[in-house]
């Protein structure tokens, strides 16, 4: 098994992360504009925004996390929420996951007037998603609704 190294984002990996997030997208069936993507990579790269760290196998690019921090209702303290994570399929298995939600917790445990509270959400079908999760968070007993 190769050795996965995470780290930041930087605006130099723009070509591999967009061909990541879009069979990202693609997994979960969903379409988004170009403007959103180009907004959305902006934030990832702007200081006090969204955050966001890539995982790397042989000096490849094969994942991504995106994360933010925000206020709380039930807490005095920000907490983290995990919005977007993906890893190749050909990486999956590595350890890449687990690694990308690792450095989400450490950041998280590092941030100034954060709690280390660190949440996220899947599709109840992404069965494989949840081998890893099971492993590495625990379960909420949370049901999710949106207004579409």
């Amino acid at each position: 098994m190769s050795d996965i190294h995470i780290r930041d984002l930087s605006r130099g990996d723009r070509p591999v992360w967009e061909q990541l997030w879009v069979a990202y997208l693609e997994f979960y069936e969903q379409d988004l504009a170009p403007e959103v993507t180009d907004g959305m990579f902006k934030r990832l790269l702007a200081p006090g925004s969204h955050s966001a760290f890539v995982a790397e196998r042989d000096g490849e690019m094969v994942g991504f996390v995106h994360f933010l921090f925000h206020d709380s209702t039930w807490s005095l303290e920000a907490v983290c929420y995990l919005e977007d994570l993906y890893v190749s399929p050909e990486a999956r298995g590595t350890g890449a996951g687990r690694k990308l939600i690792e450095a989400v917790y450490a950041a998280a445990d590092r941030e100034p007037g954060a709690s280390g509270k660190v949440y996220w959400h899947t599709d109840r079908d992404n069965k494989r998603a949840q081998q890893l999760y099971d492993r590495i968070g625990e379960l909420s007993d949370s049901i999710r609704y949106v207004r579409t």
